[in-house]
């Protein structure tokens, strides 16, 4: 049901319009390009997030250019692009997994955005599930080439996971529903567990449409530097009896 995330891609012509910016760098040229670095290093200020990252984070981005060029793990293929898409994009929301300790990122593709919150939050245990072979084979590489002890990958369907009650919260960037993210991991959910939906645009009808038993416990705007679209993360929890 879950498809794995060409995370938000759907709109992502409309979200490179919102950044201003046409970006055709190769990779290899990228990758030691100062205006990468700076326009990384300045999205981790604006979102408070250490400097150092930069290094980790650029490596997997580097490996991830290299498979996509077989394995098509993500449409947006611009360097440039994929800092604020994807890394920045993943890292807005570090601020509400740092009290977590575990989650699981359902139909995580190209790991987003479990690679970079385990990056970026190394307390933090961070399952991958993805049930396409070859990005769970490209997941599995990522995890070992950037030394991430704290990263798992599960090659399963998020309905199939046998870990019933085992994480804190659940995420996706997947383009599904409220409701088909919770048809396809509540399951995974401890008591007190929560959905961490990300977002565009408040999703108001996907909202009225939540199961019985399920309640909005709070909408958070993010702020994503270097891109003007709206970003919110949407916290699902099970309703009081």
């Amino acid at each position: 049901m879950l498809s794995s995330a060409e995370a938000g891609e759907g709109s992502t012509g409309q979200a490179l319009a919102a950044m201003g910016r046409s970006y055709n760098v190769p990779m290899n040229a990228a990758a030691s390009d100062p205006a990468l670095r700076a326009e990384l290093d300045a999205g981790l200020a604006a979102l408070g997030l250490d400097a150092a990252l930069a290094a980790p984070l650029l490596a997997y981005l580097a490996l991830l250019d290299r498979w996509n060029r077989t394995y098509n793990l993500t449409a947006i293929r611009d360097p440039r692009a994929m800092v604020s898409l994807h890394l920045l994009d993943s890292l807005a929301m570090h601020p509400f997994v740092r009290d977590l300790g575990n989650l699981a990122d359902l139909g995580s593709g190209a790991g987003l955005p479990g690679i970079p919150l385990a990056i970026a939050v190394p307390a933090l245990q961070v399952t991958l599930v993805e049930s396409n072979g070859k990005k769970a084979r490209f997941l599995r590489e990522a995890a070992r080439t950037l030394a991430l002890g704290n990263v798992r990958v599960a090659e399963s369907r998020a309905e199939a996971l046998a870990q019933p009650g085992a994480f804190d919260a659940i995420t996706a960037r997947a383009m599904a529903t409220l409701a088909d993210l919770l048809a396809a991991g509540a399951h995974l959910l401890r008591p007190g567990g929560r959905l961490l939906a990300m977002k565009g645009v408040v999703p108001d009808d996907e909202i009225a449409a939540l199961p019985p038993g399920w309640q909005v416990q709070a909408v958070h705007p993010l702020v994503v530097p270097g891109l003007a679209a709206e970003r919110h993360l949407v916290v699902v929890g099970r309703a009081p009896h």
